[in-house]
């Protein structure tokens, strides 16, 4: 199986970071090929501008977009690990998605409504956050969020999200927390990812 990652945290020290290295090594253990995009060291660059509609008007894309998008077409499960700034996705991601997911490309709209181009490709999410993780449960934050990127972004354009994980209060818990998060994290990767038959 093709593994394609989009890794959208800026200091190689995070949490999120060693959520990558978790996940990137399950997968190549598993026998799957992975490929991690990482958005902050490639500079991509999020802003939705001018240059795009003129390619787009021109009847192209702008050359990173296309990368992005090849990426895409080679995977067949997409991993997204984020922080949650600000109860949603930090700029760069949201960036990503307006710029990569574009119109006859992930979708289209027809005559029946809005037709999804991505099918058959399976998504998993995985957010860590700074505020305790009942706080954000219980008020609604993490049922937000699922609905707005689940079906909002990835699901409108066709693709099947598996879960959306969620780790909370990752700045305040003790290590031991910690690394019970990235246990829980490898578990949903071989729950979900079985490794590749020889």
């Amino acid at each position: 199986m093709n593994h394609l990652i989009i890794y959208a945290h800026p200091n190689p020290a995070s949490f999120a970071h060693a959520i990558l290295e978790t996940l990137r090594d399950e997968y190549a253990q598993g026998g799957h090929a992975v490929v991690v995009r990482d958005l902050y060291a490639l500079g991509f660059d999020p802003v939705l501008g001018e240059r795009d509609y003129a390619a787009m008007k021109a009847g192209a894309l702008l050359a990173d977009v296309v990368t992005e998008q090849q990426h895409i077409t080679w995977a067949d499960a997409i991993t997204v690990i984020y922080p949650i700034w600000w109860a949603s996705f930090p700029a760069i991601l949201k960036g990503w998605i307006d710029r990569v997911l574009t119109y006859d490309f992930a979708f289209r709209y027809g005559e029946n409504g809005v037709d999804g181009l991505l099918k058959g490709k399976r998504v998993l999410l995985v957010a860590n956050h700074g505020n305790p993780f009942d706080y954000y449960a219980q008020t609604g934050m993490h049922a937000a969020m699922k609905q707005s990127a689940d079906a909002g972004v990835f699901g409108f354009c066709g693709m099947d999200v598996l879960e959306h994980v969620f780790f909370g209060g990752v700045p305040t818990v003790d290590d031991a927390t910690r690394k019970g998060y990235l246990t829980q994290v490898q578990a949903t990767a071989r729950r979900y990812f079985a490794p590749a038959q020889v």
